[in-house]
């Protein structure tokens, strides 16, 4: 019996863990084929971060993770694409300085990551 994904929230420990997965990787496919901006807002516990990491694991290029669903056969696997998470989840910042120096520091690692 294939086992439920109570509490993953990537995309990599739910492929690498065999956990059951519904295929969505149609959908993911049509929003970066059509889409231009999209704003997701679902509620907690609701799959946000699963969709991010599947997002960001498709653009970075991860084809392993994808062996047997849509986007196996329907994703330009050649053409990868940087991708930058920013994480507000820490708490409430209060002030736009303190808003600034946050997206600062966030980037600042995703250049070191990317370098």
């Amino acid at each position: 019996m294939t086992k439920l994904p109570i509490g993953i929230q990537t995309f990599r420990k739910l492929r690498e863990g065999g956990y059951c997965y519904a295929d969505k990787t149609p959908l993911i496919e049509r929003l970066a084929r059509e889409g231009q901006m999209y704003f997701l807002a679902r509620p907690r516990r609701f799959g946000k971060s699963l969709l991010v990491t599947t997002l960001a694991d498709a653009f970075a290029g991860h084809r392993e993770l994808f062996a047997g669903l849509y986007l196996e056969t329907h994703w330009d696997w050649e053409r990868r694409h940087p991708v930058l998470r920013l994480d507000f989840g820490e708490g409430i910042l209060s002030t736009t300085a303190l808003l600034d120096a946050t997206v600062a520091l966030q980037l600042t690692e995703c250049a070191k990551l990317t370098a």
